[in-house]
């Protein structure tokens, strides 16, 4: 099954809307309608650096989404890229999609001159974890909210 990965287009949105929607569901989280409707504004502003890409498969369409941003840091003069949404349909697991979405935000970062990808995910979340453990290194930072 050949996979494929493109960033989205204007058309794609309620496919992107019910998967970011079922995303967030898996960590016990929504949004309201307006939050979707902003930020799929933004992923198509081009004066914007928010960005969503998609897998595919011809036999079975859509099959996940990718969010992310660039943003700035006090380390470099470079953008880093940072990778905030990942979510392959549950039917759809284990073929391959999420590691070509990751591919495709480093090549898009590589493109775009950013000097890192970096992403968080839950600690219990062990079917990503083993994917990423695969693609990237394990940061000894953690996380603390305000």
């Amino acid at each position: 099954m050949v996979i494929s990965v493109r960033y989205v287009i204007a058309e794609d949105e309620p496919v992107w809307r019910n998967l970011w929607q079922d995303y967030l569901a898996f960590y016990e989280a929504e949004r309201p309608d307006n939050v979707y409707a902003e930020t799929w504004r933004r992923i198509q502003d081009t004066n914007e650096e928010m960005f969503a890409m998609v897998a595919e498969t011809q036999e079975h369409g859509v099959i996940g989404i990718v969010n992310f941003l660039h943003h700035r840091h006090f380390w470099g003069h470079e953008n880093r890229i940072y990778l905030n949404d990942l979510y392959v349909r549950a039917d759809a697991r284990s073929i391959g999609a999420g590691k070509a979405m990751i591919d495709g935000v480093i090549n898009h970062a590589k493109q775009h001159n950013c000097g890192q990808v970096w992403w968080f995910t839950a600690e219990n979340n062990a079917v990503a974890r083993k994917l990423y453990d695969g693609l990237a290194t394990l940061s000894s930072f953690v996380k603390y909210e305000a």
